[in-house]
């Protein structure tokens, strides 16, 4: 497996995987209006660092999970403050999930914010319904932090945050 910046050739692959992972794992229907916002991969592209997993297998290399990175005060920053780095929409690909990929990618992540002496913390906000990430942030050292939920009025929904010092 490989961590890399995204290039464009690779949108389409990130939209795809992307909505699968919110959709075919529950967390999202189809008819959500966030899967336009998940689909829009160009948007997240020039608003962030966007991050791809290639994996290798004997058929070649394939792109099976993205993220998106950025500071707080950037375009695609909702949760994170003067100081910190956030993630936001770290997706793998079904048919690459349970392999340790969202790992990796969260462990390169860490790595990045810790070699940036402004970064003091990595910051995200998740789905109430995704406790297998919840439990991975939990084990690489994310403490949840529901002073700092994110709350969406619209939807009547809150996202817990999380927050790992660097």
């Amino acid at each position: 497996m490989r961590i890399r910046p995204a290039t464009e050739t690779d949108w389409d692959r990130i939209a795809e995987l992307t909505v699968a992972a919110y959709v075919d794992g529950g967390f999202l229907t189809a008819g959500d209006s966030y899967v336009a916002h998940l689909s829009d991969v160009g948007t997240r592209a020039r608003g962030s660092q966007l991050l791809v997993a290639e994996v290798f297998t004997d058929d070649g290399a394939a792109v099976a999970a993205s993220v998106a990175v950025t500071d707080a005060g950037g375009p695609m920053a909702e949760v994170a403050r003067a100081g910190e780095m956030e993630f936001r929409m770290l997706a793998v690909a079904p048919e690459h999930q349970g392999r340790g990929i969202a790992r990796a990618m969260v462990r390169h992540i860490i790595e990045v914010a810790e070699s940036r002496a402004e970064i003091h913390a990595l910051t995200l906000c998740s789905l109430t319904s995704m406790t297998t990430a919840h439990a991975l942030y939990r084990s690489e050292g994310f403490r949840a932090m529901p002073e700092r939920d994110f709350f969406l009025p619209e939807k009547s929904a809150r996202f817990p945050f999380f927050l790992r010092e660097v």
